[in-house]
Order: structure tokens, then sequence, then C-alpha cells
């Protein structure tokens, strides 16, 4: 069955060194690093570090990234962006078809140039072939998706399959990194499920991602911080020297066990699903008493224990993290029988305040919205990208057709989206002017930069009533009003 190492299973043969050798291995260099003592190599093993003499970062290494999601694209090319030869795999044959003909799936600011520049050069590649693609490959990421499952936790048959996959593949020794957002454990049960399927050493590392959707190039290549869960301290030592040409602003690399690194990228997301939350009910509480939530804002984020960010109210968080993440780590505690209640709290606030916006336009119709044209700007749940999963934009615009509106849309990026969701139902405008022509009422539910200073003159000529609900307080109360409009934001006086 083999012996065990670093907690895998190894062969016993087809290493290329062993970490008790210490002529195999390089010089221990001193790192810029949080090392845990824990990840320290527990047995013989494979020596992935480099005794060339080379300094980190200055070589090529070859990659392998299976799933072109958000996650998986952007890593691959990033890093092929840095000299290195990576092969991108995917399942979905016409995906992969597309980005070997340059059509990028998502949008992402920056990415389309960098996919384009990298295959012409030779270092991205695109392949539905699992085995191929990972067969020259030193390091193999992971980055298939992990959807919400039916009972609330995380869907890991994606991570399941794939590791199986994996396994049977190889041919030599390889560090098999978990970029997914998997729920803790996940790495250990990973590397017991593919030592049943090959004899072959490899090592499972952990290394969350902590990008943000429209950012995610900027975020790649400038992170805050590179988080690795290990449990060998050569594979940390490998991984960072792949990350060294990230880090050269002195931004932490964070070894931990895998399961702290798990775990990392959950705490993460839920403390500022929080803070969203949290900014949103107490604008809610300041419509209330007519105080201005902006100026409480900056009331608080002066204190340096508190800062502005993720302060900023609106209509609540969508897309294809905060949501899904809080619910699995209200399924992670559940099934260890302890409570949840903040997180549940914060869910239970989030998908309230995503029908504050309806609630606003239905009040000022006096409960009637048949006949009545609700122009809507901005449909992703965010700006600078196209992903409209769990969109406000969306509950808002259900309930206006439930309601017998009409409803009149424009989003820079994500019409072709929403219009597999509602096809002829609603009407799609080109330009932000076009969804105003004799409007009712207008609905900001993104912020889109290009909303932020329209003409309001062409405005209130094309509306049928000067009425602006703005779930992203991106007007001026009190100039919306000198302008004409009625006006409401979110927790605004004015």
């Amino acid at each position: 069955m083999g012996r065990a190492w670093g907690g895998l299973r190894s062969s016993g043969g087809g290493a290329r060194g062993d970490s008790s050798n210490k002529s195999a291995c390089p010089a221990r260099r001193i790192f810029s690093i949080i090392i845990d003592c824990r990840a320290r190599s527990r047995g013989p093993g494979l020596c992935l570090g480099r005794s060339d003499g080379l300094e980190k970062g200055l070589y090529s290494v070859k990659i392998a990234v299976i799933g072109t999601g958000y996650v998986g694209l952007v890593q691959g090319t990033c890093l092929a962006e840095s000299g290195n030869d990576v092969v991108c795999v995917d399942k979905v044959a016409a995906k992969i078809e597309g980005l070997n003909r340059g059509r990028i799936p998502i949008y992402e600011p920056g990415l389309a140039e960098l996919v384009h520049r990298n295959v012409r050069d030779g270092r991205l590649k695109f392949t539905t072939e699992l085995a191929s693609g990972i067969t020259e490959a030193e390091i193999v990421f992971i980055a298939v998706g992990t959807p919400q499952g039916d009972h609330g936790g995380a869907d890991l048959s994606g991570v399941w399959t794939v590791g199986r996959q994996v396994a049977q593949a190889l041919t030599g020794p390889k560090i098999v990194v978990v970029k997914s957002t998997v729920p803790v454990g996940t790495n250990a049960e990973l590397a017991r499920l593919m030592a049943e399927v090959t004899e072959v050493p490899f090592d499972v590392a952990s290394n969350p991602e902590f990008l943000k959707e429209g950012a995610a190039i900027d975020d790649f290549n400038k992170p805050d911080r590179v988080v690795v869960g290990v449990r060998r301290e050569e594979v940390a030592e490998r991984l960072h020297e792949l990350y060294a040409p990230f880090l050269r602003t002195d931004r932490p690399f964070l070894v931990m066990s895998p399961e702290s690194a798990e775990m990392t990228k959950y705490v993460a997301n839920c403390l500022l699903a929080t803070k969203i939350s949290f900014i949103n009910e107490m604008a809610n509480l300041c419509e209330a008493y007519s105080a201005d939530v902006n100026d409480v804002r900056r009331g608080i984020g002066h204190d340096q224990r508190i800062g502005f960010h993720f302060l900023f109210p609106g209509v609540g968080y969508g897309g294809s993290c905060f949501p899904k993440d809080i619910r699995a780590v209200i399924h992670m505690a559940q099934s260890r029988g302890l409570p949840a209640r903040m997180m549940e709290a914060v869910d239970s606030v989030n998908e309230a305040q995503k029908e504050v916006l309806f609630r606003k336009v239905s009040q000022h119709f006096g409960g009637d919205l048949k006949g009545k044209t609700i122009a809507v700007w901005g449909l992703a749940f965010k700006p600078r990208t196209d992903d409209i999963r769990e969109a406000p934009a969306l509950v808002l615009i259900d309930a206006l057709l439930a309601a017998g509106a009409e409803v009149r849309v424009h989003d820079p990026e994500a019409i072709p989206n929403v219009r597999e969701i509602y096809g002829d139902r609603i009407a799609y405008c080109d330009r932000p002017y076009g969804a105003l022509e004799q409007a009712d009422a207008l609905a900001v539910a993104t912020e889109w930069n290009e909303f932020r200073n329209p003409d309001f003159e062409v405005m209130r000529r094309l509306m049928r009533q000067p009425v602006v609900f703005d779930g992203r307080n991106v007007y001026d109360p009190e100039r919306m009003t000198a302008l004409g409009f009625t006006y409401q934001g979110i927790g605004r006086i004015g």
C-alpha cells in the first residue's frame, strides 16, 4: 500500500528526493513567511525545492489549472503572464472551443487581452483532456465550482470527481492545490480519496482565492496576502517560489495547516458579508429616525478600529461567493451541533434588503404598479462584471413583473445573461437613456461608473415622471431635489 508521506500515500519509489536526506534537498532559505511547525516534513518524501541556485520566481513552472470559471481562468492566465507554461482544462467542450478561438466566457476587465497575448505567445493552452493536460505539470490547481447543495452546504462532487481523475492520471509526483472554496476537511478527504486510486506520490495543498469580481486581475497581481495550507514545508517553499513575482512589495505569504487555510477563506467572506448586512440594517434604522446613514458612516469610518471598507449601504450583496459561503458556514456549524446565529442573521438581513427597493417603488405609487413603466439601471450583482448570480436587480425585476409593471433595463455587460432568464418579458436597452423613455421611475440597482454623472436634464425630458429610487446611493439627495427629482436612497435624507 506504500508508505505514509506527509499524511498521503507514497509508493516508496519515483520520488526525486527524500526530506530526511539533507543532501537531497536545497539549503533551507529564510522566507518572509509564517511557517506552522506542523507543516514540516513528517517522513520520507519528495523534495520539491530547487537546488540549482536559481533565485525564487525566476524560472518557468509547468502548471495545470482544472476549471475555467472566474477563479480558474484568472489563475491560469495570470500565472502564464508571469512566464509560466499553463494548461487550462475544462470538461465543457464548447467553452474550451471558444477559448481556443479567442472567445472569453466571462467578462472581467483586462482578462481578454491577457488571454489573447499568452495564447499567442504559447504560454497558455486550453484542452478538455485532463490526463494529457496535467502530464507535464508540476503543480495542478483544482478550481472547479462548489455551488450550494440541497442542504445549504457546498456541493463538492466536482472536486471529488476531478481529484480521482487526477490521481488516475498521475505518472509522477505532483503538488495538487485546491483553489476552490471548500469546507474545512476537504483537503484531507481529497488526499484520502486520491490515495485510494494511485500509488504515485503526491501532495495536496490548499490555496484559497481572495479575488474580487471586476478587479480580479489586479487582485491577483497585487494580493494583500497569499495563504497556503500544507503538510510539508517543502510544498510551502515550492508554492512560495511560484508566487514570489506577485509578492515583491513585501506582501505576506502565510503558511498554515490546510484546515486553517480552508477556514480562512470562509471567515474572510463571512466578515465582509457581515459588514454589508450591518450597515444595511443601520441604514434602514437611520431612515426610520430621519438620520442620514452617509453622515453616520463617515462618523464611524474615521475610527481606525472600524474603517470604511464594505460600509456602503445598498440593496444587499449577491454573486457567487458571499451568499453560498455564508450558508456553507451555517451548514458546517450545524453539522457539528453548533449554533450559527450571527451568520443566519447576516443571510436573513441580506435577503430582506433585496426587497427594499421594490417596497419603496410600490409605496410611492400607492401599491398599484399596473401600467407603470419602471427603468432599471444595473443588472449585475456589482459593477465591472456580467455575473447576475443572486443579483438584487433580479429580485426587483421579479417583484415588478409580478405587480404588473412594465420593465425596461440597461446594464453595460449583463444583458445577455438576463435575457436568458426573462426572454421578451422585459425590454432591453443598449444605452442608459433608452431605458428612461416614458418611464414612471428609475431604480438604480448597480453602481456602474457610467451612471454616476448622467445628464439630469435629458433624464427629466425622457421620463414620464422624474422619480429616482437609488439602491446604491449614487446621487446626492439635496442635488436631486434641487434638480426637480423625487428621490429616495437607502438610509438617506434630503
